[in-house]
């Protein structure tokens, strides 16, 4: 998919750091007992699944891989695992390390292929739960398909269009450095990206000064992913290049250009790092998920509306706030509609936490012990102790 190297090399550091997670939690998955109570005895297993099936994206393949396969098996599940067909190859290559590590045949498949084969897994009747990463249009489909077959369970991770806000007291080096570096990470093909950015009207126009000399120095950084010195890459095929473009050509006529909104070069799917400001309420660049190096801003006055701008949108994955006041942050972090806040900084990773959104971003958790729980049932065992 045209990935830096140095960003996979640091996505498959994570898958490892995941399997080695859980692979500390296959002895700790204990069942529950409760006092007894007018002769009845309780307690609680928890059982596998059973087979489960997962569904990842193209962005960052290995991670979706670890995150469904490693917490599967900890639990005791099987697991058929497909990648997206934009991506196929690093998934496959994955079959070899798990022939390698021994587990037995038939406990982690791997398929390719499009569409029609994630339909097939999200309706087989054998299958008992899917995970799925991609698109909100793609998950519901996987939702449906679940729901009209055997009703398996499912976890679904949805994208997002995540909102940053930055006060005035904010260390802002540290801000632009996430809304530059950290924003352009596998150049801007990220759903946890604060695509969202509002800035406090008071710091506004230094901040769009200093952003745009930072989005202007990564443009230099623009090439072939295979090289060590490649910051920015491609993006991912021609499909997802026509998307950009076409976004930003919209972007053009709903908000100011500040910087970028043109290809990289003559060839090949690069494109500028791009800064819109002050887009209109209803302008697709400032609504709908871009998946590429394309940032909005907009101003704010007051804490209230700068979490009222946050939440309107039906994306709830990951948010920011950047300041230096620790109750503020953290009163705002209850407000905000978000499955995840990140303070100070751009999104965090911890294979130990749940990984997931709110709203249209998703059902359920990956990550952490929520994230394992998803592949076990319960099962309450009441004994009657008076006979």
């Amino acid at each position: 998919m045209g990935q830096p190297v140095g960003v996979a090399e640091w996505l498959y550091k994570f898958v490892s750091q995941t399997f080695r997670y859980y692979a500390g939690w296959t002895n700790k998955l204990p069942g529950e007992q409760w006092p007894e109570e007018d002769g009845i005895y309780k307690i609680v297993q928890y059982d596998p699944v059973g087979v489960c099936a997962g569904i990842g994206a193209w962005n960052g393949s290995g991670a979706f891989f670890g995150f469904k396969v490693a917490a599967a098996l900890a639990a005791g599940c099987t697991f058929i695992y497909k990648g997206s067909e934009k991506s196929p190859i690093g998934v496959l290559q994955m079959g070899e390390l798990i022939k390698e590590a021994g587990f037995p045949p038939g406990v982690v498949n791997i398929v390719t292929g499009d569409g029609k084969v994630g339909a097939a897994l999200a309706s087989h009747m054998d299958i008992n739960k899917i995970s799925f990463t991609g698109s909100v249009f793609a998950g519901k489909k996987v939702q449906e398909l679940a729901a009209t077959s055997n009703l398996k369970r499912v976890t679904l991770e949805l994208g997002g269009k995540s909102p940053s806000l930055i006060f005035p007291d904010a260390d802002i080096d540290n801000a632009l450095q996430h809304h530059s570096q950290s924003f352009l990470f596998n150049t801007g093909q990220a759903c946890i990206a604060a695509s969202r950015t509002f800035v406090h009207e008071d710091i506004a126009k230094e901040f769009v000064q200093q952003l745009k000399a930072r989005f202007e120095q990564f443009s230099h950084t623009i090439g072939a992913p295979e090289d060590a010195k490649t910051f920015m890459g491609p993006l991912a095929d021609g499909k997802q290049f026509e998307r950009v473009m076409n976004f930003m050509d919209i972007g053009k006529g709903e908000a100011e250009l500040i910087t970028g909104g043109v290809r990289k070069g003559e060839s090949g799917f690069y494109v500028e790092p791009t800064i819109f400001l002050n887009p209109k309420d209803n302008a697709r660049i400032y609504r709908e998920e871009i998946f590429g190096p394309v940032i909005t801003i907009r101003t704010f006055k007051t804490e209230e509306e700068a979490i009222k701008l946050a939440n309107d949108t039906s994306f709830g994955l990951s948010s920011c706030v950047f300041t230096a006041s620790v109750p503020r942050a953290l009163r705002i972090a209850k407000q905000l509609e978000a499955g995840m806040v990140n303070i100070n900084a751009s999104q965090q990773f911890g294979v130990e936490v749940p990984f997931g959104g709110a709203k249209q971003s998703g059902i359920g958790r990956e990550g952490g012990r929520l994230g394992l729980m998803n592949y076990l049932e319960s099962k309450t065992i009441c004994i009657n102790m008076n006979v």
